[in-house]
């Protein structure tokens, strides 16, 4: 309990030092980054067996598939994030830990990680700021002992976006959704 509580400390320290900045390129189609920095931390093994052994994987359904159990929260695939941030709030660190754990667990599973913003600010800037939510996701989950290979990250900016007129709108499009391949 103690170190997960640590870890929950550690990551929402690593994540609120990322620094943003703006893009004045325009991209000709959605950002994808594949071969980020390698930011995995030292996992001890401890530390991996711990992980895969408290796994998220051994909470299946019927068809063995926790992913697909909506009584699992893996099953819960999206992080919402404040307006104009790209840090991930302390709500869904035990999200992100859970699938971090899966993913552990489960080293030949990949995921995109796909970046949103809601339609406010250039297409530009939206990218941008997509790229950066699911590159903080990313390193949350690096953090957590998941291997580079398994990641890719995509922002789709405000082109998922819906014709917002409210804040609880705008609310649902400030995301990064996890999507597992074959899924």
């Amino acid at each position: 309990m103690k170190r997960n509580l640590l870890l929950s400390m550690l990551l929402a320290a690593t994540l609120a030092a990322c620094s943003s900045n703006v893009v004045k390129e325009k991209p000709a189609a959605p950002v994808v980054d594949s071969n980020a920095a390698q930011t995995q931390s030292n996992v001890s093994n401890a530390n991996a067996n711990d992980a895969a052994s408290t796994s998220p994987a051994s909470q299946a359904d019927s068809s063995g598939n926790p992913l697909k159990d909506p009584n699992n929260i893996l099953s819960k695939r999206s992080i919402y994030f404040d307006f104009d941030k790209d840090q991930v709030k302390p709500e869904y660190v035990p999200l992100v830990e859970a699938h971090a754990k899966y993913l552990v667990a489960n080293p030949n599973v990949k995921v995109v990680l796909q970046g949103n913003a809601d339609n406010r600010g250039s297409r530009e800037y939206n990218l941008s700021l997509g790229q950066r939510r699911s590159v903080a996701v990313k390193k949350a989950v690096n953090l957590l002992g998941v291997q580079d290979k398994q990641i890719e990250t995509v922002s789709y900016g405000e082109e998922k976006a819906h014709d917002c007129k409210d804040e609880a709108c705008y609310q649902q499009d400030r995301r990064v959704d996890i999507v597992y391949e074959n899924d």
